[in-house]
């Protein structure tokens, strides 16, 4: 009978040793998804910051293009109104949208182009959008890790236990999957 509650105990201990390791494996991939997200947040920061230098260099040229500049403009206030990362995403999402738009009209202004300030920029933003697209590669491959790893068993009970849930993918909408089209 000793035997029985020595084996009972033993195997509880060993439970609650692997329940506390699955609990900190999800707290470190929860850690390692909010600072993916901090990088792109910073990069998201550094191009909000670039926009409005970049439109009034493009305005200077191009002045009967409203309609863009006002998308741009509106689709920037929205990424500072947004409060979650999902609003975060799809805000930045609009914003990305109107920023192609915005770059085809440099397209039709050959000046502007080879204006020293308008390149820098320019320079700059792609740069920026560079350092975007590899954030959002790094975060989305933590939350993949992490989506996986609390779906299967007996994690699932685990991260049910402690209210881990799937995290949100940073995905780009179906327009943006298009070949944007130059005209001249």
């Amino acid at each position: 009978m000793k035997k029985g509650w020595i084996i009972i105990i033993v195997i509880i201990v060993i439970l609650i040793i692997m329940g506390i390791s699955k609990y900190n494996s999800f707290v470190r991939m929860k850690v390692d998804i909010d600072n993916a997200w901090a990088e792109i947040d910073n990069q998201l920061k550094r191009r909000y910051d670039l926009i409005p230098n970049y439109v009034e260099t493009v305005k200077g040229y191009a002045k009967h293009e409203k309609e863009v500049f006002t998308d741009v403009t509106k689709a920037r206030a929205s990424v500072g109104q947004a409060t979650t990362r999902g609003e975060t995403i799809e805000a930045n999402n609009a914003l990305t949208g109107a920023l192609s738009r915005l770059l085809l009209i440099v397209e039709r202004y050959p000046d502007l182009k080879a204006n020293a300030n308008f390149i820098r920029l320019q320079d700059e933003l792609a740069g920026t959008e560079n350092r975007i697209a590899i954030s959002r590669r790094r975060y989305n491959e933590s939350v993949k890790n992490f989506n996986k790893k609390i779906v299967v068993f007996p994690n699932n009970i685990i991260a049910g236990m402690f209210g881990f849930a799937k995290e949100v993918f940073y995905e780009i909408e179906e327009v943006e999957k298009e070949t944007p089209k130059v005209k001249f």
